[in-house]
């Protein structure tokens, strides 16, 4: 369905939505829907908090549903409205009824056609899950179990997948006799979408379960539903997730992008058999309404297309325009390449951003480029092998284009190369200034024009394989890497926009190697591009505080009446938080954990005492978080000598986060089986699980009910000042905010900080809250909240946690006022 004009046709915000899944929605639920709503009809930006447990995900797909349907029969009012507005004056009144219907009928036709193709997809799907679990249940009988055709990693035999194989090559026989919908059908069924993204495929793959029961509930409620009663969803992720090409998975140092581009830049036999030629078209287009016909997250879509023998990549990709909903993660979203590889286009289109805590660091994340002085010398190496063999043979502009990057390369060597920073020693300057110490050779040369080659004539893939091709056997096994150019290329890309946002430096890591990295100090430009081009973006998490820095850093361009926020309080019931401040000691002494005193061996001995006490009244789960690895191992190794250590094992079991990731699970289920074990060394049941602000157990991990009824903030993790990148961007930020005051564009209260303490102050902020975020998970869950520093007893300070804690914290004056509170709060709640 395209998107016509609908100026005239306004949708009043909705005062219940009947696809609510479950009788009756809370009223923070009702709220966000109806917020959400208007956001969307509107044309706002929105940032929108509503904590975990709060049925987020499913307020925010229900009211965005909700507003694409009654967009949907808009656009179909809209159609009419245009039929009766273009006829001219003299034409009679039944004629342009009978166009009015003729129109109604061509749109009727079209849904219908798909829909019926959905239906079809659907039941082939039914059919063949019910044939392979029989084929699974047969060969179970009688194939052992070190057979060399028992099941491999997807769970398929050979058996089952040549089942697939006889069904998809049945069903290409079937499309070729079958007639289709033509080209400009297709283009006429393209819809407005909505684009949901969140960090990982793990957080999307929880959307899914929350869609199907959004769609079981509209189609309960409404039976008169001619169409889409099924949500048409795609899941996109990378060739790494959706490759099913055996021959490329199996290549371990093969980088699979590059090694599948150029496989399919391939002929005939060579060619990945996966991708159907444009004879088999048909084929593809069955493998999408396969995808479209019921909601799949990405592993389940890797599965659908091994079964039909088509690339799911590719099959995601052809889904895309006819998707009512898409879900992907961050980084396809925010960049431009990876939004025109795969085929996106924003314009007009909602996008919903979940998890949005993270976004500005990953903006930041991803338009650093880093290279290392190897690659570099290697890409010259590279050049100058393939120019000296080829330049009698490629066109003068050719010539004309390498010469150039040869005279930037060996310009990059030689400044690289004369750079005296020592070990762990980093330099920062502006682009300006290193395009200045790269010499006048490389001023002259307009870098965007170079890369405009590179990126055209896709030269390094091929200078690549014919210096690989010189090089002895092992080195050929490189083959399908990422060639050096590449990340050369990344770097000029980033070098070209020459603006104050950009920082280059150089570095020199403990292993004596050097690197050169570009980093964008502003995460707004690149995110900018989603912004002005979306009809509606919404930015939603947990623990969105402290707004104001949200607003400031991607929205500083936006007119502040197309900007709004919604944030709710917890569906718990107030007695099932206590939250507290600590401000004073045993000894009465303040609590306050700065860089100097987390050194300080007494402040350490009084910390492992308060979090004894702590202990001694927490029951099942307490977390706590340390500001720091290198703080944690300090209290670890002081308490171990001091024997707190053990007076705390005495009471709860003890966890500490792990520095790899890999140990993550076996940790927390250690930590999940010790808070329900009955140990008679110990008076109670219980564990302490000991982690970092930021790290890997901060966020993304729910401790709900027992295995977290108290969490334990020490400190506030301020990022290191000594940072040369983190003085860099502070830097640049109050420079920024000068300037707009300047220019009268943004007004500075007396007495307020300027914007670099700010930043400084809300990056730590938005650590903590992460990390409160994991105690309350559900309707029914209660804990206490700790925090253990003074400094969260100042106003500024507590009005940047969420605001779900709302007026329930309570700042302790004294010490025994702190354990008191908490004991009259546990014994109330393991009371009742």
């Amino acid at each position: 369905m395209s998107n016509n004009s609908d100026a005239s046709l306004v949708l009043p915000t909705p005062s219940e939505f009947l696809s609510f899944p479950y009788p009756q929605p809370y009223q923070i639920q009702l709220d966000l829907m109806r917020h959400l709503y208007e956001v969307l009809e509107s044309k706002k930006i929105s940032i929108v908090e509503s904590p975990t447990g709060t049925g987020k995900t499913l307020s925010l797909l229900t009211a965005s549903l909700t507003w694409l349907r009654d967009h949907q029969d808009r656009a179909r009012k809209a159609h009419a409205l245009e039929v009766t507005g273009n006829a001219k004056k003299s034409t009679p009144q039944w004629a342009i009824d009978q166009a009015v219907a003729r129109k109604k009928r061509e749109l009727e036709a079209r849904e219908a056609e798909r829909e019926e193709r959905m239906k079809r997809a659907r039941a082939k799907e039914a059919k063949l899950r019910a044939r392979v679990v029989h084929m699974k249940k047969k060969q179970a009988r009688y194939l052992p179990s070190d057979d060399e055709d028992a099941e491999d990693e997807d769970g398929m035999s050979k058996e089952v997948r040549a089942l697939f194989a006889k069904y998809h090559l049945s069903r290409i026989e079937a499309s070729r006799n079958t007639s289709r919908i033509t080209e400009e059908d297709e283009e006429a069924l393209k819809c407005t979408k909505i684009y949901y993204a969140s960090r990982t495929h793990s957080q999307l793959s929880q959307v899914l379960p929350e869609l199907r029961r959004v769609d079981e509930r509209r189609a309960y409620e409404d039976d008169e539903v001619q169409y889409f009663t099924t949500t048409r969803a795609v899941a996109l992720g990378s060739r790494k997730q959706l490759c099913i090409n055996d021959t490329l998975l199996k290549g371990k140092r093969v980088d699979l992008d590059e090694a599948c581009r150029a496989m399919l830049a391939e002929k005939k036999e060579k060619r990945c058999p996966h991708l159907p030629s444009q004879e088999e078209e048909a084929a593809m287009l069955d493998l999408r309404d396969q995808i479209l016909a019921t909601p799949k997250d990405i592993e389940e879509l890797a599965t659908t297309g091994r079964a039909s023998g088509i690339c799911p990549y590719f099959g995601s990709r052809k889904a895309i325009d006819q998707a009512e909903l898409v879900t992907l993660p961050y980084n396809l979203l925010f960049q431009k390449s990876a939004r025109e590889a795969l085929g996106i286009d924003l314009k007009d289109q909602i996008v919903v951003i979940d998890e949005a805590h993270n976004v500005i660091p990953t903006l930041l994340s991803l338009s650093t480029t880093s290279v290392p002085l190897s690659q570099i010398r290697l890409s010259l190496a590279q050049v100058t092998t393939y120019l000296a063999k080829f330049k009698t043979r490629l066109k003068h502009v050719h010539v004309l284009s390498l010469r150039r990057l040869t005279v930037f390369l060996e310009s990059l060597v030689a400044c690289v190369e004369g750079w005296g920073g020592g070990e762990g020693v980093t330099e920062i300057m502006t682009p300006n200034d290193f395009v200045s110490r790269l010499g006048k050779k490389v001023e002259g040369i307009n870098l965007l024009e170079v890369e405009r080659y590179l990126k055209a004539s896709r030269i390094a893939r091929k200078i690549s394989g014919y210096c690989l091709e010189l090089e002895e056997v092992e080195a050929r096994k490189r083959k399908g890497m990422v060639p050096p150019l590449h990340a050369v290329e990344d770097f000029m890309v980033s070098l070209s926009g020459m603006n104050d946002d950009g920082r280059i430096s150089f570095i020199r890591n403990t292993n004596g190697s050097l690197e050169v990295r570009y980093q964008l100090l502003n995460p707004e430009p690149n995110f900018a591009e989603v912004v002005d081009e979306a009809r509606a973006v919404v930015l939603a998490g947990g623990t969105m505080s402290p707004m104001s820095d949200v607003f400031n850093q991607l929205f500083s361009h936006v007119a502040a009446e197309r900007l709004t926020s919604f944030s709710c309080g917890h569906i718990i019931p107030a007695n099932n938080l206590q939250t507290l401040v600590v401000t004073k000691g045993p000894k009465g002494g303040p609590v306050e954990f700065k860089a100097e005193r987390q050194k300080d061996p007494a402040a350490i001995e009084e910390l492992g005492q308060i979090l004894f006490n702590l202990v001694c009244v927490t029951p099942k789960g307490m977390v706590v978080f340390f500001p720091s690895y290198n703080f944690l191992n300090s209290a670890k190794a002081a308490w171990g000598q001091s024997g707190t250590l053990g007076r705390l094992e005495g009471r709860k079991k003890i966890f500490f986060e792990p520095e790899e990731t890999t140990d993550v699970d076996k940790v927390l289920q250690g930590y999940a089986a010790a808070v329900h074990e009955v140990d008679p060394s110990r008076p109670k049941p219980g564990a302490l699980l000991f982690a970092v602000i930021g790290a890997k157990l901060s966020e993304g991990l729910n401790f709900a009910d027992d295995l977290a009824r108290s969490v334990v903030i020490i400190g506030m993790p301020y990022a290191n000042l000594g940072s040369a990148e983190l003085k860099e961007r502070m830097a640049y930020v109050k420079r920024l905010e000068e300037r707009r005051v300047r220019e009268g564009k943004q007004v500075r209260e007396k007495g307020a900080k300027d914007a670099a303490a700010e930043l400084y102050e809300n990056m730590c902020m938005n650590a903590v809250n992460q990390s409160i975020g994991r105690a309350i998970r559900h309707q029914g869950d209660w804990a206490a909240l700790v925090l253990l520093d003074r400094r969260y007893a100042n106003t500024a300070i507590r009005n940047k946690l969420p605001k779900w804690i709302g007026s329930g914290l309570t700042v302790a004056d004294t010490y025994g006022m702190v354990i008191k509170e908490l004991a009259t709060f546990y014994r109330q709640k393991t009371a009742a």
